[in-house]
């Protein structure tokens, strides 16, 4: 059950590593062999399972995992224990590098919504709210739907952050993955990314995006203004 507290604020998230800091730890061809490899992966993989794949030493791979994780580009989580001994270590890809480097670019996303846009003639917020309902298609149910939102939204390339108040969330979109497409047509770009995160929230429960406030994408900050529901 949610607890309102007026003046209580909490930030989930912080600032992502550059472009350029995240491209530098992907230039070493190992550390990009790894990451591919887990984009590939639907469950994240091991050192075990990535030392026998790429046949090297188990301490250079946790060397090269170690400089993936400082860029937020892959996130360490402890498995499951299956028995005894010490918990595996797991690798995954981080939802927001997923965003930037993943096997769609923000580009290739943008242009099928583009495509659904001229071809069902609906408006950029309700073809927006239809991509955000696939994305959560088939998620479990959460607790923590500002959690979800953010990771979602953190996936699509935004590199969001949330502060609370109350029932009230600030989402701060720190990073515009359409740049030059909003520079081009601010009203049909930024009515998708409405409608996205209106569909994201939807799917997710406990949640509604109520506004998105613009700013000028080449500094990003755009905020979505959120009010959690009673479901929350």
């Amino acid at each position: 059950m949610r607890e309102d507290r007026p003046i209580d604020e909490h930030e989930i998230g912080a600032p992502m590593p550059t472009l350029q800091e995240q491209a530098r730890a992907l230039g070493d061809p190992t550390r990009h062999q790894i990451f591919r490899y887990l984009v590939d992966a639907d469950d994240g993989a091991d050192v075990a399972e990535l030392t026998a794949h790429l046949g090297l030493n188990h301490n250079a791979i946790r060397q090269h995992l170690a400089k993936l994780v400082t860029a937020r580009l892959v996130v360490e989580s402890t498995a499951a224990p299956t028995g005894r001994g010490r918990p595996r270590l797991r690798y995954t890809v981080d939802p927001a590098a997923d965003g930037r480097w993943g096997p769609m670019g923000p580009y290739e996303r943008l242009a099928v919504l583009l495509t659904e846009l001229a071809r069902t003639g609906e408006t950029p917020v309700e073809v927006g709210r239809r991509a955000g309902l696939r994305l959560r298609r088939g998620a479990t149910p959460t607790d923590d739907p500002t959690g979800a939102f953010v990771e979602e939204m953190a996936r699509q390339g935004f590199d969001p952050t949330a502060r609370h108040r109350g029932d009230r969330v600030a989402v701060t979109l720190q990073t515009c993955p359409f740049t030059s497409a909003v520079l081009t047509d601010p009203d049909t770009i930024c009515d998708i990314h409405l409608g996205l995160a209106q569909g994201v929230a939807e799917a997710v429960g406990g949640m509604v995006v109520e506004e998105l406030v613009p700013k000028d994408p080449r500094n990003a900050q755009c905020r979505l203004r959120c009010r959690l529901t009673t479901e929350a």
